[in-house]
């Protein structure tokens, strides 16, 4: 039997008032593999442990199955765990580590059919009089899975079980976590920070930040309709091209982004989230490209809803299957502060006004503006965004590149192999503006409209 858990404004503090998870809600249906995404720190792990009965719920209510499961014991929740670094007992046998918990459940019954059954389905059948010592990592995780797995439980909770593992083993035994799941049918709840993970394995996946969360949806929703510009930058290999942009909207005019040296020309007539654009007249905003979304190819070639643009070849990466061109095309990337940092920095403490400070009016337009921008990671001194400025000659752009900020060029283009680019070349790029995101300074999505729904047979 499955289990259905909902989390209704659970929240959780650690000592000097630190809030690592803040009013979280999120429902997970009865047999849902559910993967909690997030940079290190931000509250994945704390969230599987409350659910799991070993930390303390301060604020909100756990449901399981319907009923308040605050002050269950971990014992009585029917909820199995595989934690991060195996936790195997290291003077067992793998059949007495996976016969364990049968034995404390039932000290009466033999473990043996189960244990032996449950070798079976994992193809760990030889590994069982071996000794933890004795095992490669990759076995040693599956005996962990074996562990939980015999014990029949309602839910998995799974705690970055495959962090430890080689990249090789991981791809494996993801593929093989997938099938297990979806053949037992049991709800899984999944904490990573490896978005390949998530994307390929969640029915959903539900990515937080500083302990608040920030977007729930399929893989798909996610990735082609991120909330804001975090979800956006966080999801997405290579990451997402995230450049300053200024939106010019004559009346007499067609309606342009600018780019900087280059602009965007949006096609007319202007589709519906493009026209509610003319509002950010004059703003500065956050333009978000794909690399699949922009292609090498000439101005004839062009459909109407692609506008030209032209790129230096700055560096070309090699994948295989694919290749990775980095160009300059004059643009000034955005950058998102502390992208994996696990939370945003806070507001600094409130002052008496002096000269040359903000006054009340001021306050309330930047706490209205905060506001607005909740989903992106609370309250903030100011924009989310640095607009980063172009290095003023070639000292400090040096001096950029030995820092390890700046990739090169300031857009990245995903083309096939069979594409001949060399360093120095100037290359015509046709940018699909249908695929085009939108963010203000706050980094909220404005276009795509947030309340467009995402159309999955596009």
């Amino acid at each position: 039997m499955t289990r259905a858990i909902s989390l209704h404004d659970v929240s959780k503090s650690y000592m000097r008032g630190t809030r690592v998870v803040d009013g979280l809600s999120l429902d997970i249906a009865p047999g849902e593999f559910l993967v909690l995404l997030g940079p290190s720190g931000c509250g994945k792990s704390t969230v599987l442990r409350m659910i799991a009965g070993l930390e303390d719920i301060d604020a909100g209510e756990l449901l399981l199955d319907g009923e308040c499961a605050n002050d269950w014991q971990p014992a009585g929740r029917d909820i199995a765990m595989v934690f991060q670094n195996f936790a195997l007992y290291p003077s067992m046998t793998s059949r007495d580590n996976i016969g364990f918990p049968l034995r404390i459940e039932d000290p009466g019954a033999d473990p043996a059919p189960r244990v032996t059954a449950t070798a079976r389905m994992l193809g760990v059948e030889d590994l069982l009089d071996r000794y933890p010592s004795q095992l490669s990592g990759g076995e040693r995780q599956r005996i962990a899975m074996g562990r939980a797995i015999a014990r029949h439980p309602s839910a998995f909770l799974m705690d970055e079980p495959l962090s430890n593992l080689d990249a090789k083993l991981r791809n494996r035994l993801r593929a093989e976590i997938s099938q297990l799941t979806r053949e037992l049918g049991i709800t899984t709840v999944y904490v990573t920070h490896d978005q390949a993970e998530a994307m390929s394995l969640g029915d959903r996946v539900a990515v937080l930040r500083g302990g608040v969360l920030q977007q729930v949806g399929t893989p798909r929703e996610v990735y082609a309709l991120p909330r804001n510009v975090f979800v956006a930058a966080f999801i997405g290999i290579p990451r997402i091209n995230l450049l300053q942009g200024v939106v010019r909207a004559p009346l007499d005019g067609a309606m342009t982004i600018s780019l900087g040296k280059q602009a965007l020309r949006l096609p007319e007539p202007l589709c519906q989230d493009h026209r509610l654009l003319r509002v950010q007249q004059g703003r500065e905003v956050i333009v978000g490209l794909r690399s699949e979304v922009v292609r090498i190819a000439d101005r004839d070639a062009a459909r109407p809803s692609e506008a030209l643009i032209t790129g230096l070849v700055e560096h070309v990466e090699f994948q295989g299957h694919e290749v990775l061109v980095h160009f300059t095309t004059g643009s000034r990337p955005a950058v998102v502060p502390e992208l994996e940092a696990p939370r945003p920095a806070a507001r600094p403490p409130r002052r008496l006004r002096r000269q040359g400070q903000p006054g009340m009016l001021d306050r309330l337009r930047e706490r209205a503006g905060s506001r607005r921008a909740g989903p992106v990671g609370g309250p903030v001194a100011g924009p989310v965004v640095v607009m980063e400025q172009p290095p003023q000659d070639a000292t400090a752009e040096a001096e950029s590149a030995r820092s390890g900020v700046r990739l090169p060029g300031d857009l990245v283009v995903r083309t096939t192999p069979d594409v001949r680019l060399y360093h120095g070349m100037q290359v015509p790029l046709l940018v699909d503006l249908q695929r085009l995101f939108v963010f203000d300074r706050h980094g909220d999505r404005i276009c795509p409209s947030p309340d467009r729904l995402p159309d999955l047979d596009e």
